[in-house]
């Protein structure tokens, strides 16, 4: 007996020291991530993991002639590691590329620093529609490395959802056609998941779910061996439509939004006073975290820009509610008693009502909270720059005064639908969080971080809110943008200081909330009385900062970064006299005369070969990344015209061209052919024939092949010269 009590314990220690890592093995993870990112360089760090309960901090010092990093987590390790090679090395890790040079002799250095924050936030619902619907995992890698080392610790994830709702539908019983009509297409999964829609472009594959699973998996154990904390998609009440058949006397009730989709797609969701709202929560809960393990913060909202269902009297509604948030919570905790509920909160200065007052006012809101406890709910601030910039009203977490007592997050949404166009007040991004830090009864804020709709643009936001997480001051931001461009470019000559400064009082000195050239809208979407559609920032400080920028060619041409920025601003400023030139063709035509697109073409097409040398901007990528999923021809093809549904026509009227996306092989494919379909039968029903037109590209597969330009960034200078020379 004595001898099986000794097998068992040294079997306990075993597996309890494969469950805790070592601090040892942890100290490895931070060496891999930063060799995937820069290979041998890396070998110029130790790291070493200390243990406390700290707010997350790190320290840099030069030991026996290598880096040592010390931190109290994985991800202030990695942070820590590119905090070196930002401020001494001079480098950069960003989407479009990587400038790493180590300099033979180490840079002293003595160092430490310590965030304000618990958590550093990233991601928003719909970013996993708008960027990563279809990434792979080596896609996915990337990102986490990414976001280990730029700080960030707690990523909001699509990860399984649909996989695991489908099973749990399953086990209700409702049937594979009731299953199917509820999933919208991939692309789509966001608004499916926020009861926006039902059923939009579906259904899946029969294979989709396997790997949806499989994918998750890789991206959770990767994100748990760094010590993120991710947020995971919960139930939020939306059910089939096929509900009502298996539960008749269940109150369910029809949902709509303004996507302009047919009726037959709008959402369902329960009766927050429904037994079944917590069951079918509490049954998500437990087939997830069978599957994946515990998870500690789950995401839910009911009515993210979404009418709430009407009550009788003012006091009704706020009962209802309270049960709404009751529900929810109570469905989680059912399951997991220590998960936090996470709510959206850019809907709440949003969403007004059809007098166009605040819907969400203090008292409402706070009834919505009424039944959780204060430690058992995060709301997500995600849109401050709106706040200041854009609505000009107060921050939200003034307005709500601070949540009233629940944990929240201070977030920016400094993106909507993937769009490319530089914008964005750096100044604002630089500033304001200091104010929430400042604020003397800002009550339970525990993080900050950014919630963009699409990523892989405006990177120099992405770089500044990243160094924001760690700190609790402004940003000087002249100093910023000089350690910056000198990070990117490798200098940062008199005349970049210039083009920089330009850039800082047009494009990066205005916020603007959906910039699209109007290229890129429908032929006929034009307003009656309005002459100009397009949204993107235009003035002549804006276009002499383009021609100021490449000023600094000569000195800078080697550095590809350099490159591709130079694609993207002149992209935009060719955009610019595009738009301004088609404003011309349509008043010619508009008077009945014929209208002559060829100059306008031509522009557009320049600007399709300068961006097929960018790495982010280009369909293809798009496509390629939607077609990996499918197994068969008739799925790649499914998943390919899911995937520019999304970036074109979207869904209906009022979503359509909202991705707007300024990519190579979309210009010359789709907004090209576009127009020129548009003004080429004068006699014909030109809505109607639009709509077939954008419906058969969606579902014809494949992408034109073009060849990228021999020296772009000789084309970019000669073409923005030419048309910059005329307009001044």
């Amino acid at each position: 007996m004595k001898s099986q009590i000794i097998i068992f314990l040294i079997v306990t220690i075993f597996i309890s020291s494969c469950d805790e890592p070592s601090s040892e093995n942890n100290s490895n993870t931070p060496s891999e991530v930063l060799g995937r990112l820069m290979g041998q360089q890396s070998e110029i760090f130790d790291f070493e993991l200390v243990q406390d309960d700290k707010k997350e901090w790190f320290k840099l010092s030069i030991e026996k002639e290598r880096v040592k990093v010390q931190a109290n987590s994985q991800i202030a390790l990695c942070r820590g590691g590119y905090d070196y090679l930002k401020n001494e090395c001079k480098a950069l890790i960003s989407w479009s590329g990587n400038n790493i040079n180590i300099p033979e002799k180490l840079p002293a250095v003595n160092r430490k620093v310590e965030t304000p924050y618990q958590f550093r936030y990233y991601f928003n619902v719909v970013t996993h529609g708008y960027t990563t619907a279809y990434w792979d995992w080596n896609r996915w890698e990337k990102e986490i490395d990414w976001m280990a080392v730029h700080g960030l610790d707690m990523p909001l994830i699509g990860g399984a959802h649909e996989a695991i709702l489908a099973r749990v539908f399953k086990k209700l019983g409702l049937s594979q056609g009731d299953i199917d009509d509820y999933f919208s297409g991939p692309a789509h999964f966001p608004w499916n998941r926020m009861g926006n829609l039902n059923g939009w472009d579906g259904p899946l594959p029969d294979s989709y779910f396997d790997k949806q699973i499989e994918l998750t998996h890789q991206i959770l154990d990767r994100m748990y061996a760094l010590g993120m904390t991710p947020i995971i998609h919960a139930f939020a009440g939306f059910v089939p439509r096929g509900i009502k058949e298996l539960y008749p006397n269940v109150e369910v009730r029809e949902l709509g939004w303004g996507g302009g989709l047919p009726l037959e797609n709008n959402a369902f969701i329960l009766a927050p006073d429904s037994p079944l709202f917590v069951e079918i929560g509490r049954k998500y809960i437990e087939e997830w975290e069978k599957e994946f393990g515990k998870a500690s913060y789950y995401l839910a909202d009911s009515f993210n820009e979404m009418d709430v269902p009407e009550a009788d009297n003012p006091a009704q509604q706020l009962e209802e509610l309270a049960g709404f948030g009751k529900s929810v919570y109570e469905s989680i905790k059912s399951a997991n008693s220590d998960a936090t509920w996470v709510m959206q909160g850019w809907t709440f200065p949003y969403h007004k009502d059809e007098n166009g007052e605040l819907f969400w006012t203090p008292e409402r809101l706070q009834a919505l909270v009424s039944e959780v406890p204060d430690d058992k709910l995060l709301i997500l601030d995600m849109a401050n720059e709106y706040n200041h910039d854009f609505w000009k009203i107060d921050p939200s977490w003034k307005m709500y005064d601070g949540f009233f007592g629940k944990k929240w997050i201070y977030s920016f949404i400094p993106n909507m639908g993937g769009k490319v166009p530089l914008n964005g007040i750096l100044d604002t991004y630089a500033t304001i969080p200091e104010q929430a830090l400042q604020y003397h009864d800002r009550k339970n804020q525990v993080g900050f971080g950014f919630a963009p709709e699409g990523i892989e643009n405006n990177e120099i936001i992405y770089e500044l809110l990243s160094d924001m997480g760690w700190r609790e001051t402004k940003i000087d931001l002249d100093r910023w943008i000089e350690n910056y461009s000198t990070q990117r470019y490798g200098d940062y000559p008199e005349q970049l200081k210039l083009a920089f400064q330009q850039l800082r009082e047009s494009c990066y000195g205005t916020f603007t909330d959906h910039p699209m050239h109007r290229y890129q809208f429908r032929p006929y979407s034009k307003p009656e009385g309005v002459e100009d559609h397009a949204t993107v920032h235009q003035s002549d400080k804006f276009m002499l900062a383009v021609n100021t920028f490449l000023s600094c060619s000569d000195e800078l041409k080697d550095n590809e970064l350099f490159v591709y920025d130079a694609i993207e601003i002149v992209v935009q400023g060719l955009g610019l006299i595009a738009d301004q030139k088609l404003l011309n063709v349509i008043d010619v035509y508009e008077n009945g005369r014929e209208a002559d697109l060829d100059e306008v073409m031509e522009i557009l097409l320049v600007i399709d070969r300068l961006l097929a040398s960018h790495p982010n901007h280009n369909l293809q990528r798009w496509v390629d990344f939607a077609r990996s999923w499918g197994e068969i021809s008739s799925e790649k093809q499914y998943y390919e015209s899911n995937a520019k549904r999304l970036i074109t026509t979207w869904g209906g009227d009022p979503v359509n061209d909202y991705s707007g996306r300024v990519w190579s092989g979309l210009i010359r494919d789709y907004y090209v052919p576009r127009w020129i379909n548009y003004y080429k039968d004068p006699n014909g029903n030109k809505k109607q024939e639009m709509r077939d037109w954008e419906e058969n590209w969606i579902k014809t597969p494949g992408v034109s092949s073009i060849n990228p330009y021999e020296n772009p960034l000789k084309i970019a200078k000669e073409t923005f010269a030419k048309y910059y020379q005329v307009r001044h």
